[in-house]
């Protein structure tokens, strides 16, 4: 069983595009499928676009009458997949603005099925890349992954901030079941919560691996969600609550 996680806010416009290849490409792989989509408060006809597609596709609404950002939607992303899956099934976390390409599920499900825990679509793979940023945009994401990879090294990750993830179940259960509504504990802070996964993982023993991919920036229809300052100000307190030394991240390890 695989279970696609979208956290959703006013993508009418993408969810057009991305629900017709994402039913292409779970049929590809001939396995029973659930897109689970956390509706966060949205004010245009994402709501609607959901209602019309889960009569052609087994699709689960979770909904959030206020807009509560991404940490949150997150979190109640995987606590849902957490309850439902069974510890051999996979999870798959991609953003719903359609600069995701389905494509690259197969390839990431083969590297979980070599005994991976965490695979991640990098663009910084051979063979990967970014469409459609702006230099600006692109030089931010660049310094960014750098200071992520310079406090926090994790082998076999070289793109940080994406998060188009598969996950195996299990490591997410027990992620949740040691951490509780902690594993995402910078819920207000942005997109923070994207790096603070990996790390909370990475705590517990988890094996990470990569795949190649391409950021469609190009395909994006939505307005960007980001708030920029917001996310860099969460990554900073995430170093302070990683090494500090009287009772750090670092002293959850199992």
């Amino acid at each position: 069983m695989v279970t696609i996680l979208l956290p959703a806010y006013n993508e009418e416009e993408s969810f057009a595009m991305l629900m017709p290849k994402l039913q292409r490409t779970m049929q590809t792989l001939n396995t029973p499928f659930l897109i689970v989509v956390c509706n966060d408060g949205s004010s245009d006809r994402t709501k609607e676009l959901l209602g019309k597609f889960s009569k052609e596709l087994p699709i689960k609404v979770i909904h959030h009458k206020l807009n509560r950002g991404l940490g949150e939607t997150s979190r109640d992303l995987f606590e849902y997949a957490a309850e439902t899956c069974d510890p051999d099934d996979i999870i798959i976390r991609m953003d719903c603005d359609d600069t995701h390409e389905p494509n690259y599920i197969p390839e990431m499900i083969k590297k979980l099925d070599k005994g991976f825990d965490v695979v991640i679509a990098s663009r910084f793979q051979p063979g990967g890349g970014q469409l459609g940023l702006s230099p600006y945009k692109a030089f931010i994401s660049y310094c960014a992954n750098l200071f992520m990879k310079l406090f926090f090294p994790i082998k076999g990750i070289r793109e940080y901030s994406c998060g188009f993830r598969a996950y195996r179940a299990s490591k997410i259960q027990e992620a949740i079941s040691f951490y509780g509504d902690r594993f995402i504990q910078l819920k207000g802070m942005g997109f923070t919560c994207t790096l603070e996964k990996i790390i909370k993982l990475r705590l517990l023993g988890a094996r990470f691996a990569e795949v190649p991919f391409c950021l469609y920036y190009n395909q994006k229809l939505s307005t960007s969600k980001m708030v920029g300052n917001l996310t860099t100000f969460g990554y900073i307190v995430m170093v302070i609550m990683y090494y500090w030394p009287w009772g750090g991240w670092r002293t959850l390890k199992k």
